[in-house]
């Protein structure tokens, strides 16, 4: 079969191409051979010299969410791993879990690497076929288990990489969904009053021909344009909306925005911290899994959702290749504190590179998890201050022309 390749030379020079082996096994240990870092190696689409995108099976298209991915995963590999530790025949095993699978689309998916394990597929060229369910990360751990005879060890730290990736999404989510259910009690409450409560006092305040203040004034004049151009609203936050969406797919977006989340108060250093924790158990994982420092890079930076810790990664890799420890670049960016970099060197020092990062990673995973709870624990009264800050806002303009009226009366009298 024809490969498409991307890969490392020793100088640390990208490459591309292809190559023919009969699987991608074979074809990644043939460009190790040659000196060559693989990064990323898929079936060739024909005419095309990179890794095959849309002429991908269209069993390949299955689309899952995040979470639910992330759980399917954890789930699949973890019992994989226990049926092939117990001595079960790994086309038995699959089959197994697709039998027992309640998930239609996940069950499809194990189908088809049962059927093609079946034929005499490697595992993790099956899993190619599926490239957003099973990214470069995970192929890589179940191919170096195939290669070095450690196939259920692999499957199990993958389980372990999938469950704590879903724990830390989990997290973020369950202590999200309180300040956001907030936001929206908030803004229908507002929409509430200005569209109905503010018009019935409008009335009101048009017969009895007062003065009014500046600020009933501008509340009348904003109930006004919302009941009246409702429609011009929608269409600006829809617009706004989708604009903003392109604009941050694209790479000049995509910089600005990802630059702001690391340098915004509040949340720099929560962000910080959890591409580091992403990186760092990546790195561990694969160095555990005997996959080469530059390869295992070269995926780690694949894993980055953040282009500057992407940027960060790559610069890693080139010190690597020059024959530098790659602590060093890690040590010249202020996105890595000094106490992160002073536990690399300590690995770098002392042999234990995996261990080091994997210990990294699970203390930024449970700082994180603090971290979040804290910031919504702060972020919910000040939510409700501020909503009740706006209630009382417009009930004290709606009334005060009131107070005015009754003070003027009782003065005349």
């Amino acid at each position: 079969m024809k490969l498409a390749y991307e890969a490392f030379d020793n100088g640390g020079k990208k490459l591309s191409g292809t190559v023919e082996a009969a699987s991608i096994l074979d074809a990644t240990e043939s460009l190790r051979r040659q000196g060559l870092f693989v990064a990323t190696i898929a079936p060739a689409s024909s005419g095309s010299a990179g890794p095959m995108t849309s002429s991908a099976p269209a069993s390949g298209r299955i689309r899952m969410g995040t979470g639910r991915k992330l759980k399917n995963l954890a789930m699949f590999t973890r019992q994989l791993a226990v049926l092939v530790a117990s001595g079960t025949a790994l086309v038995d095993a699959l089959g197994a879990l697709e039998r027992q699978s309640k998930d239609a689309a996940w069950r499809s998916v194990v189908s088809s690497l049962r059927a093609k394990v079946e034929e005499g597929t490697p595992l993790s060229e099956a899993m190619a076929a599926y490239p957003h369910i099973f990214d470069a990360v995970a192929r890589s751990l179940i191919a170096a288990g195939e290669a070095g005879g450690i196939f259920d060890v692999m499957l199990d730290r993958l389980a372990v990489l999938s469950k704590k990736s879903l724990h830390v999404r989990q997290a973020v989510v369950g202590a999200l969904i309180y300040p956001t259910l907030l936001i929206f009690i908030s803004i229908n409450v507002l929409c509430l009053m200005l569209l109905f409560v503010l018009p019935r006092f409008t009335g009101l305040f048009e017969s009895l021909d007062a003065p009014l203040p500046s600020t009933t004034k501008m509340l009348m004049h904003i109930s006004e344009a919302l009941r009246n151009y409702w429609w011009v609203l929608i269409l600006v936050v829809v617009g706004a909306f989708f604009s903003a969406r392109y604009w941050i797919r694209t790479p000049s977006g995509k910089r600005i925005f990802h630059g702001a989340l690391v340098r915004a108060p509040m949340i720099n250093n929560v962000t910080r911290s959890f591409a580091i924790a992403r990186i760092t158990r990546v790195l561990g994982t694969l160095l555990n899994g005997r996959v080469p420092m530059l390869e295992a890079l070269a995926l780690a930076r694949q894993s980055c959702s953040n282009v500057h810790f992407a940027d960060l990664v790559a610069r890693a890799e080139e010190a690597v290749t020059r024959g530098s420890p790659m602590s060093s670049a890690f040590a010249e960016s202020d996105l890595v504190t000094p106490s992160i970099v002073e536990s690399m060197r300590s690995g770098e020092a002392s042999g234990q590179v995996a261990t080091l990062m994997l210990n990294i990673s699970d203390f930024l995973d449970e700082e994180n998890e603090v971290v979040v709870k804290s910031l919504t624990s702060i972020l919910e009264p000040v939510i409700l201050i501020g909503l009740g800050i706006l209630v009382g806002f417009i009930a004290i303009s709606m009334f005060l022309p009131l107070f005015d009226l009754t003070s003027a009366a009782q003065g005349g009298h």
